[in-house]
């Protein structure tokens, strides 16, 4: 296990210990992160504050990030920001999980890393693009027409059809 896949795990056991109402809350700033299997993430910041409650750790989430995707139209490289708000409950026993299902561990740490990529995942958008106006790539060729404007000459007609051409021609 590499001392990245480290950097998101917690060790919130002690709080499990304390009063009703606790709160503690660690921030994270990382240049890099890489959330298995395959989100790699810039500029990530975020919060993670923790309460304790009579049925378990209540988390609160703040966090932003921007990834690498690809535009749905023209196929280039874009830059995605992120950003997830989130609250889950990790309860002291089975009695009171909530649907998530989400269980203090016995060692007393949580791996935020599982949860926040899902909830990242939940963030991005179906077909980004590039940019709004973003024309795609020709049917014809495939050339990214953000790049250069270019026409096909249009001499595929089947032969059979080419008095009705000459009709549109003559107008």
């Amino acid at each position: 296990m590499s001392k990245q896949d480290n950097l998101l795990r917690l060790n919130v056991g002690f709080i499990a210990h304390e009063d009703v109402g606790y709160l503690r809350e660690f921030d994270f700033e990382f240049p890099k992160l890489h959330l298995s299997p395959g989100l790699d993430l810039d500029d990530v910041n975020g919060s993670a504050r923790f309460s304790r409650t009579s049925t378990g750790l209540l988390l609160d989430v703040n966090f932003s990030a921007v990834t690498q995707s690809e535009c749905g139209r023209c196929l280039d490289e874009v830059t995605q920001s992120l950003e997830t708000n989130f609250t889950e409950l990790y309860a002291f026993n089975e009695k009171s999980v909530t649907e998530s299902g989400l269980i203090l561990p016995e060692n007393g740490k949580i791996d935020l890393a599982p949860i926040l990529r899902e909830y990242l995942l939940l963030e991005m958008p179906i077909n980004p693009l590039c940019r709004p106006n973003c024309l795609g790539l020709c049917l014809e060729c495939g050339e990214n027409l953000n790049d250069s404007e270019h026409t096909h000459e249009k001499d595929n007609i089947d032969p059979r059809l080419s008095k009705l051409k000459n009709l549109l021609d003559d107008d």
